[in-house]
């Protein structure tokens, strides 16, 4: 219960960051708003051709009497509309962090930067975080369609599937959506994939805690659109807490620092004494992330002549 409450606490503190923000909360609305427009028009024109793709699907009611063949075609068609409704409710999410990827990359630092304590990710091109980004959706999607169809096939067993089927349909689509919103920020840590999801399983009342009354909001397009930022943003602020960093100071002007890297004599320090810096630069993970990469080795010393 109290990893259900955190994971609450978390989305609404993501809510209360955009809402200090409402710069980063305009722009983080603008992928949902993209994606909201480009489903729009797909389900338009899905609505117009829904009766002209009932018609091809079933040519064998063309010799049917005229009641019995447009009985079938738009019951047909009202099939269709409604698969497409509710494939647009499933994939909003993750088409809209995909459109979203630089969007949110950069709300997600900001959050880091504000917060404190974050490492700096590897550069990477754009191309490539769209592929990774895809990549991962893929991911997501794939085992998440998998419950679905367990969840659809126990969802004719009496009783149970009018009661505990859509509670569990809830569950696992709110765990699913927070491995989706957590995902900008754990990559920034250096967490692949497998690991995010197992991170997640470890603390899965945090995890349910996020994601469950984001679906539920999510069932709403437009509250998708007006929520999404803060839920980025809460997200990110959950991957801080699942993999945390922390600063590490710089060596003071005493340490050496002060002449150029010259000790007090002129001379250059030991290169044992004065420890590598990790690729995070001025930071460093805490003891226990296991994710992030590990500092270079010291070059050897060379050998002095008598």
């Amino acid at each position: 219960m109290r990893d259900l409450a955190a994971g609450m606490g978390y989305l609404a503190k993501g809510q209360k960051w955009v809402g200090r923000h409402g710069r980063w909360w305009a722009f983080g609305m603008i992928p949902a708003l993209i994606t909201l427009a480009g489903y729009a028009v797909a389900l338009f024109l899905l609505g117009g051709w829904a009766g002209d793709i009932a018609a091809w699907a079933t040519p064998f009611a063309d010799s049917w009497s005229s009641l019995w063949q447009d009985l079938l075609r738009t019951t047909l068609a009202a099939v269709v509309l409604v698969g497409g409704l509710l494939l647009s409710v499933l994939t909003f999410t993750a088409v809209t962090l995909l459109v979203g990827q630089p969007f949110y990359e950069a709300l997600c630092e900001k959050v880091d930067e504000t917060e404190g304590g974050a490492p700096t990710p590897p550069e990477v091109p754009l191309w490539r975080e769209l592929v990774v980004a895809a990549r991962d959706s893929l991911f997501v999607l794939v085992r998440a369609g998998g419950f679905g169809v367990l969840l659809f096939a126990a969802g004719f067993v009496p009783v149970v599937g009018q009661t505990v089927v859509p509670v569990l349909g809830f569950l696992v689509s709110g765990f699913f959506l927070a491995l989706e919103l957590t995902s900008v920020g754990l990559q920034r840590r250096g967490v692949p994939q497998r690991e995010r999801l197992r991170l997640l399983r470890g603390r899965l009342g945090l995890a349910l805690g996020f994601g469950v009354p984001l679906v539920l909001g999510f069932l709403v397009p437009l509250v998708t659109v007006i929520a999404m930022p803060g839920a980025v943003a809460g997200a990110t602020l959950l991957a801080r807490d699942l993999v945390p960093v922390e600063e590490e100071p710089r060596p003071s002007p005493e340490d050496g620092d002060e002449q150029g890297g010259q000790g007090e004599h002129g001379e250059r320090p030991d290169a044992t004494a004065v420890p590598e810096l990790p690729e995070y630069g001025a930071r460093r993970p805490v003891e226990g992330n296991p994710y992030a990469a590990a500092p270079p080795p010291a070059e050897p010393r060379p050998h002095r002549s008598a």
